[in-house]
């Protein structure tokens, strides 16, 4: 693999109700946001913060993330097992009676037995990087990107670079950089404060942070406030301190090359459905965005602070790159 990938990435499947394997009921998923699983699962230690992932449904791509952190909680399982060998290898069919059938012993049965084991339960939580990718590859094609050729556990290694590749030829090149940007050029570390634990569980305390990031966010509240720079007053806890340039290219925290933005704001500027036209340092919302009122109201607005001339020459190379040539970098009301 190419030493600027990711060392390690999963593919993980979210087959919702079309489900081969008849011998749980399923877990509680949502695909934009987390993924859940329990220590029966094959590969259910080995997935951990800083991990890119690409999830499925057995018949499409779904979208890339890279996993923000793993709670993991005691619990209960229940499990459907065939009644001749107690194998939980069975297949519910739907148009076939009797209803289940036992790929181990080939036995065919009404109803299974149910048996409630103790668990590990586990849910990893994605949703800052989330890149829908809904359709942009075919089941066939996501199997074949397997690590591991006739893998077919839930969660199995994904040839990440390999996948790059293929998602970069088919416009998804964009989301993969910022999975990457997340995933690389990062230190493990311990971060104070985030090791909890409850009577029911604990939450991951390893978290993978680009390095310096913690610093550049406090400079940029400090300098900018507990303030979207598109939308206006906002929590510090919604806000995110956004690069004004690819970071998974440059890997440098420049001093004034970012703002303080809103999570769904800084996602939707990362693509280019926002930017800032850069002589007037007016908001341009995509034709695609703009349907949605929240943010179609944005375009033609100012933005809520002011600006230093740094950061109007950084939101004019990402108005050339999404926008087209510059009409030409003026001196902005909000130039310092």
């Amino acid at each position: 693999m190419d030493s600027g990938a990711p060392q390690r990435a999963w593919l993980l499947m979210a087959a919702g109700d079309d489900r081969g394997h008849g011998g749980n009921a399923g877990y509680d998923d949502q695909v934009d946001a987390y993924y859940s699983w329990d220590s029966n699962v094959p590969n259910h230690r080995n997935i951990t913060v800083g991990d890119p992932i690409a999830l499925w449904d057995k018949e499409r791509l779904l979208g890339v993330s890279v996993i923000e952190e793993i709670e993991t909680t005691q619990g209960r399982k229940a499990l459907h097992r065939c009644p001749k060998c107690r194998t939980t290898r069975i297949r519910e069919r739907r148009r076939m009676v009797p209803r289940y059938r036992c790929m181990k012993c080939r036995h065919e049965f009404a109803a299974p037995l149910l048996d409630e084991v103790d668990v590990v339960l586990y849910r990893a939580r994605y949703d800052a990087a989330w890149a829908s990718l809904e359709g942009v590859l075919s089941g066939d094609e996501v199997r074949s990107l397997s690590a591991n050729s006739g893998d077919f556990n839930a969660m199995r290694p994904l040839d990440w670079a390999r996948f790059s590749d293929v998602l970069a030829a088919r416009g998804g090149g964009r989301a993969v950089d910022r999975v990457s940007g997340r995933a690389l050029g990062v230190d493990w570390r311990p971060l104070p404060g985030l090791r909890v634990e409850p009577p029911q569980g604990f939450r991951h305390s390893l978290v993978r942070v680009r390095r310096g990031q913690r610093q550049f966010r406090e400079h940029l509240l400090n300098s900018q406030g507990s303030v979207c720079a598109f939308t206006g007053g906002a929590p510090e806890r919604v806000l995110e301190a956004g690069h004004l340039y690819s970071y998974a290219e440059l890997g440098t925290h420049f001093e004034h090359g970012g703002l303080m933005v809103r999570r769904d704001i800084h996602r939707l500027f990362d693509d280019g459905m926002l930017a800032v036209e850069p002589s007037k340092l007016r908001i341009d919302v995509a034709p695609d965005l703009a349907a949605y009122p929240q943010y179609g109201r944005l375009h033609g607005s100012v933005l809520a602070i002011r600006l230093r001339h740094q950061q109007i020459d950084w939101l004019g190379k990402h108005w050339d790159e999404h926008r087209g040539s510059s009409p030409g970098v003026g001196v902005g009301t909000g130039r310092q």
